[in-house]
């Protein structure tokens, strides 16, 4: 077989195009590939959910690859053991109640359990901006390419309509902080006060509570989820994160439900 590049070439352009234009207009999109937004990506798509997922940089995964300080292995608590079972991911118990997973294992099947419920993913995508409507309420998303947010070039961004936003950011609570700075009279909470310090028990426990929808059409799920509420960082133990992703699906399904 003789490769031709012009092939090569309209396969790729077209195929992806055909793909990014039919989930300009989607039933939920998450903003951050980490652990939190694929488990929640999978539990909508089984729902039966249009479901779509931005990440700003080449990898999705978020801080999960890199482990505890550069040792690719994770702690799962046995509260979220379950969601490791239902993503097939490997483990064993350390001491009672702890289990250990590979990171690397474990993000490349949250990766493909979300896709292969039929979430789609777009890497090297950032969201700079929402969209608003009646009553202010989100409704959307305002992207361009990661490399132009990255580079600082000023190239008009695109839309997409979505009916939920879930903001999985990680630290810098990226979309909350969006809608507090652009949208008039915003109020999320007592504003977004950060994360404190590391407290992996009060931190994990908090998640349960700081997951939910915090302005309308937008729910927060992960270390955003703490970062908007101020509650603690976890560090690599991530079965709250898993777990926040659990519980940001489902308030988007019920809600979703309702209209």
């Amino acid at each position: 077989m003789e490769l031709d590049e012009l092939i090569i070439t309209r396969a790729i352009v077209d195929e992806f195009s055909k793909v990014f234009l039919d989930y300009t207009d989607v039933d939920v999109a998450l903003v951050g590939g980490g652990p939190a937004n694929l488990v929640a990506a999978k539990y909508l798509a089984e729902a039966g959910l249009k479901t779509v997922l931005f990440e700003k940089k080449l990898s999705i995964g978020g801080g999960m690859w890199g482990g505890g300080m550069m040792f690719p292995r994770i702690v799962v608590q046995a509260d979220a053991k379950h969601i490791l079972d239902d993503f097939d991911i490997n483990y064993h118990e350390y001491e009672e109640g702890y289990y250990v997973a590979s990171s690397v294992e474990s993000v490349a099947k949250l990766i493909c359990g979300a896709t292969g419920a039929g979430a789609e993913i777009f890497n090297l995508i950032d969201v700079e901006d929402v969209m608003i409507r009646e009553n202010d309420a989100v409704c959307g998303l305002v992207i361009n390419w990661g490399t132009i947010s990255m580079t600082r070039l000023h190239v008009d961004p695109l839309a997409i309509k979505a009916k939920v936003v879930i903001d999985g950011t990680g630290h810098d609570a990226g979309i909350c902080s969006t809608v507090l700075r652009k949208i008039p009279g915003a109020e999320i909470g007592t504003g977004i006060p950060g994360e404190k310090p590391m407290w992996a028990d009060i931190g994990e426990r908090a998640l349960m509570d700081t997951t939910k929808e915090v302005y309308p059409g937008l729910i927060v799920a992960g270390m955003a989820a703490n970062a908007v509420a101020g509650a603690p960082r976890m560090g690599p133990v991530f079965g709250g994160m898993m777990l926040s992703g659990k519980k940001a699906a489902e308030i988007a399904i019920e809600k979703l439900k309702k209209e």
